[in-house]
């Protein structure tokens, strides 16, 4: 894995008030990572909950309260006009009772 990929794409999830986009990363970094670049570091080997959990364990531990909640969201992004590939593919959205062509994004909230 590298280090610095996860560690500024973990940066990135956690710091995100938005959708977590591939391209919004090397904005925020001015153009010192490219979209490429990102995808690619995504693409190469399935991470897990388990990979997450690892990153971010020490965050959560460090701002962790008796009262407040860690709230995550997968929702889906119809995508479809895109090529299938590893990141647009079917999923059910619930929503509309139905599979869909798109990405699957997690969303993570803290309420205190």
């Amino acid at each position: 894995m590298k280090t610095k990929y996860i560690d500024l794409y973990t940066d990135y999830l956690i710091s995100t008030t938005g959708y977590a986009r591939a391209t919004e990363l090397p904005a925020m970094l001015d153009g010192k990572m490219s979209h490429d670049q990102v995808t690619r570091f995504l693409t190469e080997r399935k991470y897990t909950s388990k990979d997450l959990w690892r990153e971010v364990k020490s965050v959560v531990r460090q701002t962790e309260q008796e009262e407040g909640y860690l709230i995550f969201d997968d929702t889906v992004q119809e995508k479809a006009l895109k090529d299938e590939n590893e990141v647009v593919c079917w999923h059910y959205d619930p929503c509309k009772g139905q599979t869909v062509k798109g990405h699957q994004p997690v969303e993570c909230a803290v309420l205190q």
